[in-house]
């Protein structure tokens, strides 16, 4: 695969599951844990993320054909879904689709479940993770570009797994501005991706228009 492909795609992934952003709500949600359950349950949401993501790799393109999808339909609505999440961390908020409601997210706090929602979906693998995954191996041609882009997510997820598993520690270090102007830049970095992907989409679909 071109490695500036390569690089958007890391971009792509590091921006909407960015271990530094979603560090907050799992120190929020785990406020009442010792350090050695936090540590159990970053265990179990690398995990169960490591899985959902070699499942939609291997299927993704998979579901949509199922569903008459072409990937490049899934492109426009994936980077529509992208923009979304990406304003909102530009404007500093949550959204609801990446990360659950608050009420969803109070309610699910106080079970055992809780590793796999919200933490992993849709907080981990949410609406935005799914849709990049199926859109950049839906033009994957080849064993290798396929595994490029697993690598690429592999490493997103260990970076993921040490975050969490360290996340006393890293509460520690980050600063409020230090957060605040991490989401910023990864909010723009993925607001331009979800625009050149919503562009390429429609350039697919409507020919004419290129």
């Amino acid at each position: 695969m071109d490695q500036v492909v390569i690089i958007k795609a890391f971009g792509a992934f590091f921006a909407i599951m960015n271990p530094f952003i979603n560090l907050p709500i799992f120190l929020a949600m785990t406020s009442g844990m010792s350090v050695p359950d936090q540590r159990r349950l970053a265990i179990k949401v690398a995990l169960f993320a490591f899985v959902m993501c070699a499942v939609l790799l291997v299927l993704g393109q998979k579901i949509i054909d199922f569903f008459g999808i072409t990937v490049d339909e899934f492109r426009v609505a994936g980077g529509i879904v992208l923009a979304s999440i990406s304003w909102s961390m530009l404007q500093g908020s949550t959204a609801a689709s990446h990360h659950g409601s608050g009420s969803e997210q109070e309610q699910m706090s106080e079970l055992s479940g809780m590793a796999f929602y919200p933490m992993t979906f849709p907080m981990v693998v949410g609406p935005g993770t799914i849709a990049t995954i199926i859109i950049y191996t839906g033009h994957a041609s080849g064993t290798g570009q396929l595994l490029s882009i697993g690598l690429v997510l592999a490493v997103i997820l260990v970076l993921l797994f040490l975050v969490l598993y360290f996340a006393s520690f890293f509460g520690q270090v980050l600063s409020t501005t230090m957060r605040v102007i991490m989401t910023r830049l990864m909010g723009m970095i993925l607001l331009a991706i979800s625009v050149e992907m919503i562009l390429d989409g429609i350039k697919a679909i409507l020919p004419g228009l290129g």
